[in-house]
């Protein structure tokens, strides 16, 4: 599979011109079939980096008790998140986000909700040390690597190193999460943009004509990626957790001091202040990033917080005009039909079947004795 995944994306990747459906107008792209993501020159596939990169994604030595792998909060069997509203935490803490799927995150520009990351290198680095993430120190990890003979060999091999250090780690799982994206073959609606028009039902058919027209839904979930990777406040509202869950309580005062706001704001914010923690500017107060609309039927709840269920929820919730006071939105007026269809077509953008994968056998630790022989 991996290796027909690399002959696929080529030797740098470049994003291909695909079939497009030409629905979207005023100057917005329109949905696209998905190209092969784009890698970059810094940190090419090979199949024994991605084979590596698997492992240390499922291997809890890159988190500070060791219970705590990439994983953890992105499982292939739901739906590469964690399938609960406000992800947990390291052990002992909470979460304050919603665990956003891994799936096809090789095509953004910008990492996590509020865009903090710029590659999957560094979203890596930053979720394995986040003090309510992996909560892992560095050095740590690599001397854990360092103490499995197995993992040295395998460093050396990909990366031409003695011994392995952090920062290949991250590379490698990158390279890894690289091939968790979507099969275009295995979607209805790439196959329909393919020239098979059997492959949407009416009601899908019914529910695009929406997404392109009376819903808007296109203004900011377009592209082949059906997101726009920009940023917008659309009132969702507050995670109940935040109202009397004392450990979520806690985490939400934490990152709201270790994200450096003043301490006015931090003494008057009782919310996720998203964009607004990365650029400071007064007008990115309650912004997230469009998140793409591929795979949702597996990728359940929605929103930065997880406070949706279901899709009909979230159409019920665009449909009303977003939440109260958001600057964005106004009501649709859509029929109790047009959400039906509308829901048929977004389901219609994710795989027929989920993409799962096997978890590998992790390489064991030797004692110092053994490997200082």
């Amino acid at each position: 599979m991996i290796a027909k995944f690399l002959n696929s994306i080529g030797p740098l990747a470049l994003l291909a011109v695909t079939p497009v459906i030409a629905m979207a107008g005023d100057g917005v792209p329109p949905l696209a079939a998905l190209p092969p993501p784009p890698i970059p020159v810094d940190n090419p596939m090979t199949l024994d980096k991605i084979e590596l990169g698997k492992k240390l994604f499922f291997d809890g030595r890159l988190s500070g008790d060791t219970s705590s792998p990439c994983s953890a909060c992105h499982s292939p069997d739901l739906g590469w998140g964690n399938g609960g509203t406000i992800s947990f935490g390291y052990p002992g803490s909470m979460h304050w986000r919603n665990s956003q799927t891994i799936l096809n995150s090789a095509y953004y520009n910008k990492l996590f909700w509020d865009g903090s990351s710029q590659s999957l290198e560094a979203q890596a680095k930053t979720a394995a040390g986040g003090a309510v993430g992996g909560n892992v120190d560095g050095s740590m990890a690599e001397m854990r690597l360092r103490f499995s003979p197995e993992y040295v060999a395998a460093f050396k091999k990909v990366f031409g190193t003695e011994y392995p250090n952090a920062a290949q780690a991250w590379a490698a799982i990158a390279a890894f999460e690289r091939t968790i994206v979507t099969d275009p073959k295995k979607v209805p609606f790439d196959r329909y943009v393919a020239g098979d028009k059997s492959a949407l039902s009416a009601s899908a058919k019914a529910g695009m004509e929406v997404f392109n027209g009376k819903g808007g839904c296109i203004a900011c979930h377009n592209g082949a990626l059906a997101s726009n990777q920009r940023f917008y406040d659309i009132g969702v509202p507050t995670a109940p957790e935040f109202s009397g869950d004392p450990l979520s309580q806690i985490t939400q005062r934490y990152e709201i001091y270790a994200k450096g706001v003043t301490e006015a704001t931090y003494h008057t914010t009782g919310g996720d202040l998203g964009l607004y923690f990365k650029t400071k500017r007064p007008g990115d107060v309650g912004k997230f990033r469009v998140p793409s609309l591929r795979e949702l039927r597996w990728t359940d709840p929605y929103m930065h917080n997880g406070t949706m269920a279901t899709l009909a929820d979230v159409v019920d919730f665009y449909d009303a005009g977003g939440g109260a006071g958001n600057p964005n939105l106004k009501a649709l007026g859509l029929t109790a039909t047009e959400k039906t269809d509308l829901v048929a077509f977004l389901e219609a953008l994710s795989m027929d079947e989920p993409l799962t994968v096997t978890e590998p056998n992790l390489p064991a630790t030797a004692t110092w004795a053994e490997i200082a022989k």
